[in-house]
């Protein structure tokens, strides 16, 4: 070596400033690759409720007649409403029909309070007559004793509804309008 040489060995006990760089970035690459992992079974799990593997919802309300027809309700997940900008708070519910009234059934409609009219029955429900889901308008006015009205109308032009009580079709819709300071 000559006298101009600017290696200089590393003094004994102490590391270069690279292997600990190195070392840091190493054991940052591993959590980052470890820490997806931790989300995999709730990512799994709502790909098995998105195919219908884990019913029609997170909670299934019950299977009701309405005229001639039964349909099965659940909720699609057990979080309070929503707020959907200017439209205001929506609940997500599913639906399958009967294997009988599959064909018979035009239109299957939910809403907070009894509708009107047909024009007025609210929210539609959509999708396969085996899985359909419709977002329920929670209105400012709805109270834990309101009541849920589904609405079915026929390709011969005869409707049906039945009324059930918000407490029952979404426990957590209720409680929500009770901490939001909506009494009964």
């Amino acid at each position: 070596m000559s006298p101009t040489s600017t290696l200089a060995a590393p003094k004994p006990g102490k590391k270069p400033e690279n292997v600990s760089r190195k070392r840091w970035l190493f054991r940052i690459s591993v959590v980052m690759v470890l820490l997806p992992l931790f989300y995999l079974p709730g990512y799994f799990d709502r790909i098995e409720m998105n195919r219908g593997a884990k019913g029609l919802g997170e909670r299934m309300v019950g299977e009701f007649a309405v005229g001639p027809w039964s349909i099965r309700l659940a909720e699609w997940n057990l979080m309070p409403p929503a707020l959907d900008g200017e439209a205001g708070y929506m609940k997500t519910f599913s639906l399958a029909l009967c294997e009988q009234c599959t064909a018979q059934v035009k239109a299957v409609y939910i809403r907070v309070g009894k509708p009107r009219s047909l024009r007025a029955a609210g929210a539609i429900f959509f999708g396969s007559p085996y899985r359909q889901f419709a977002n329920l308008h929670v209105p400012d006015r709805a109270t834990p004793d309101s009541e849920v009205w589904i609405t079915l109308e026929g390709w011969d032009g005869s409707t049906h509804q039945v009324a059930l009580p918000l407490a029952e079709v979404s426990p957590v819709t209720a409680g929500w309008l009770v901490k939001k300071g909506n009494p009964t």
